[in-house]
């Protein structure tokens, strides 16, 4: 023992003379790369998005309002017209915003932090007593004087992104009218901050290693509230710091990144995370507010920007058919909800359905310009109380229009299921809708 720890500390000081580092000192496991990088990524996603937003022109504490389905996201809601801001406060100001008296439609306006988490939403459900009229947004603990007539909502972070959804039922010109209502303001004169500068880039070609370049700005430009995951913040930090200047350890974090990262982001997402499959549908465990499961935070970031929590919607995700086949317009599909079981059974607001591409997952382009399915689109019901919606290039022979949503032709696909108001089964995690039947 005694000639073993001598061979060491000489083989210590040869490393240390000769101005390397020591022999045995371990490299960042190849784990710690792959889940930092995960982790991180889920960061890097939502300052890309910032960055994208400021370009086009958005200003701190101004809404942007949105013409109904003029939105540029991953699976975006179509049931809705969405306005956008991104606020700041501090300890001196707080950002007012006025939301109008709405009795006849869904509505919530939901606030977000850098990382994806929501952290407040306003409406009737959240505030039954008082869901209209000016709401102050404030720094926790700040030291701000309001008038009586504003409610104030205290959140964590200095910045954060406002999403309002108005639905757009069957009168979308009111549901325009009153997005316009909502109104912004600035109590008094808040130091802005500056947009971080990370890397911008295709949600299909992911950055490798330069990831970590842009650690240290992500990382200290807001805190991770979801506590648990700090060992991931320092992982992240300390391969950032051994990438700085040494190509090495740089090509080897990088083809970690691509060898193991990569692939495990592309399992992950069957599920959504630690969600479930079923019926070739996937349910996420979390969405919204996602805990530790930082996997599932990054995917839902990447894959559909600014979900809201489950209260308030749902989202499944159908990528297969009842053989467990992708989704292709080469093929024609159906799938059936018996009449004990119809999607307004399980939402207490409304449902739809939506078609996006497997790739950005945009919404399909096509001749009829009909990119969901809903109550809007009036489908018919069966003899028997039945509901069939039908996912095909052509419409499939004796399927009502308003139960057809075109998929073009060779077009890899897969579809977005909504309940919002989630009731019964969606609410409790016991339901999945029925499996996509292949007609050809």
């Amino acid at each position: 023992m005694k000639k073993l720890r001598y061979t060491v500390i000489l083989l210590l000081l040869f490393d240390l003379l000769a101005g390397g580092a020591p022999a045995l000192a371990q490299k960042i496991q190849d784990d710690d790369v792959s889940e930092a990088y995960i982790y991180l990524l889920g960061r890097l996603l939502i300052t890309r998005q910032q960055q994208l937003d400021f370009q086009e022109g958005f200003k701190w504490n101004e809404l942007v309002h949105r013409k109904p389905g003029a939105v540029d996201w991953p699976n975006p809601n179509l049931d809705v017209a969405y306005s956008e801001a991104w606020i700041a406060v501090d300890e001196t100001s707080c950002t007012v915003v006025t939301v109008p008296e709405i009795k006849d439609r869904y509505y919530t306006v939901q606030f977000l932090n850098g990382w994806g988490e929501t952290l407040a939403n306003i409406n009737e459900r959240v505030f039954p007593n008082r869901a209209s009229g000016d709401f102050a947004i404030c720094l926790r603990d700040a030291k701000v004087e309001l008038p009586d007539t504003m409610l104030r909502i205290d959140i964590p972070v200095p910045r954060a992104r406002i999403l309002a959804r108005v639905a757009l039922g069957d009168t979308p010109d009111r549901a325009v009218a009153l997005q316009h209502e909502f109104k912004l303001h600035a109590t008094g004169a808040p130091k802005l901050p500056e947009i971080l500068k990370t890397p911008i880039f295709d949600t299909q070609q992911l950055p490798g290693v330069e990831a970590f370049d842009a650690a240290a700005v992500a990382l200290d430009g807001e805190p991770d509230i979801s506590s648990g995951l700090e060992k991931l913040q320092a992982d992240a930090r300390e391969i950032a710091a051994a990438v700085k200047g040494n190509g090495e350890e740089r090509k080897r974090v990088d083809a970690v990144i691509k060898k193991r990262a990569f692939p495990e982001i592309a399992k992950a997402g069957l599920t959504i995370g630690h969600g479930i499959i079923h019926n070739g549908w996937a349910r996420p465990g979390v969405v919204g507010e996602y805990g530790l499961d930082y996997m599932a935070r990054t995917l839902v970031n990447s894959g559909g920007i600014w979900a809201n929590v489950k209260p308030e919607v749902l989202y499944y995700r159908g990528g297969r058919d009842q053989s467990g086949d992708g989704l292709t317009g080469d093929h024609a599909y159906k799938m059936t909800f018996p009449k004990d079981a119809l999607p307004s059974r399980f939402a207490k607001y409304f449902w739809s359905v939506i078609a996006v591409d497997d790739i950005h997952f945009r919404v399909l382009p096509n001749p009829l310009n009909r990119f969901l399915l809903n109550e809007q689109t009036q489908p018919q019901y069966g003899a028997d109380g039945s509901l069939t919606l039908y996912f095909a290039t052509s419409k499939p022979a004796g399927a009502p229009d308003g139960n057809w949503l075109p998929i073009p032709k060779g077009q890899k696909f897969r579809l977005t299921f909504r309940f919002y108001g989630p009731l019964d089964g969606v609410a409790n995690g016991t339901y999945w809708p029925p499996a996509l039947v292949k007609l050809n």
